[in-house]
């Protein structure tokens, strides 16, 4: 996500607290909100498939997603 969608997030917050925001700006928020959500989700995925664990044993197990059946 780019720093000026952040900074658009971060003024429609300031703006909808004071003022109020348009239909068009709710839609505009909740657009640029749920595509930051998408990002910090995907960057905690990729940093946690790349973390293993050493259990008490000494076997090591990666963190990887897990399928469910």
């Amino acid at each position: 996500m780019k720093e000026q969608d952040i900074e658009r997030i971060n003024e429609l917050y300031r703006k909808s607290k004071n003022e109020g925001l348009t239909p068009e700006e709710k839609q505009e928020q909740a657009r640029l909100r749920q595509e930051y959500i998408a990002a910090i989700r995907g960057n905690l995925r990729g940093t946690l498939e790349n973390v293993s664990i050493q259990n008490p044993d000494g076997s090591i197990t990666e963190l990887k997603k897990k399928h469910v059946k």
